[in-house]
């Protein structure tokens, strides 16, 4: 009977629980695996897995299984993968639910982690990388970079692919991008990715010059605009007296003008003589 009134109060509320929020945070350094729990719930445990190189199975990470650290040693794992290149990913668990896996990054670069310098310009972003280094030389044609890219606080879901430094063009100016790297082997991704590198994008000149002016003459209207209205508002009358006419009308305008004067025709007529006809007249030489 007990047992029954247990369930019945403990199952519901088990379904009624919302999965555990994801860990945050997860790096590796120097083989050892960190990351960052929710602060808000307790009752929260954590399973590392790990994936081999050339593999698509993940396994669990021994004595890092429903753990309630926060950090595990992983070291023990790099001689059971080719190479040593393995991928790490860190779930929560509550109450029999799970939340989704999230990917570790490398603090540093090593043998299956790429090392790469970032700078920005104008309109463009340049992921600088080597050709030499291990992991491609081992691989040849086969090996590649692959660097993932987006605006800071968006998924880097974007990418491009490379076997050296990659140039990626065409982004807004004035914002701040960032971008994660990670080795290509065929089409899979292999080894840790780098941990995420962001860099403000810079204003071209003429950009920033038209940026300027707009700001100053925002700036002079929005001091102008209220001496104005004041003025409107409150001066009026002042605005009356200046603008009534201070002309005034001389005596000599008031006089009326005279009438038209009307042309006199003279009465005399003039006599004439009436032409009957005309003929010709021969020009003497």
């Amino acid at each position: 009977m007990l047992l029954g009134v247990l369930c019945i109060l403990v199952v519901p509320q088990v379904f009624s629980e919302a999965p555990p929020a994801p860990p945050q945070d997860i790096q590796v350094d120097n083989w050892l695996l960190r990351w960052s729990p929710d602060p808000d719930h307790g009752n929260v445990t954590y399973t590392a897995q790990y994936r081999s190189f050339d593999r698509s199975v993940w396994t669990n990470v021994p004595y890092c299984v429903h753990t309630s650290l926060n950090s595990c040693n992983v070291s023990s794992i790099k001689a059971r993968s080719k190479y040593g290149c393995v991928m790490l990913r860190v779930q929560a668990e509550r109450h029999g639910q799970t939340s989704p896996s999230v990917q570790a990054c490398s603090t540093h670069g090593d043998l299956c982690t790429p090392d790469f310098i970032l700078t920005a310009s104008p309109g463009s972003l340049t992921v600088h990388l080597s050709r030499n280094t291990t992991f491609l030389r081992e691989h040849a044609d086969h090996a590649k970079y692959r660097v993932y890219y987006g605006k800071k606080g968006e998924a880097l879901q974007d990418y491009k692919d490379g076997p050296a430094s990659v140039t990626i063009d065409e982004l807004q100016e004035g914002q701040r991008y960032c971008t994660r790297v990670q080795y290509l082997y065929f089409i899979q991704t292999e080894g840790l990715p780098t941990c995420t590198q962001c860099a403000l994008f810079p204003e071209s000149d003429s950009r920033r010059t038209v940026t300027i002016v707009s700001l100053v003459l925002v700036g002079v209207l929005l001091l102008v605009f209220p001496v104005i209205a004041y003025f409107l508002l409150f001066q009026r009358w002042r605005f009356k007296l200046w603008w009534q006419s201070s002309y005034t009308f001389r005596e000599h305008l008031l006089v009326p003008l005279p009438e038209p004067l009307h042309p006199v025709l003279s009465s005399t007529e003039e006599h004439y003589d009436v032409i009957t006809s005309m003929s010709p007249v021969e020009l003497r030489e």
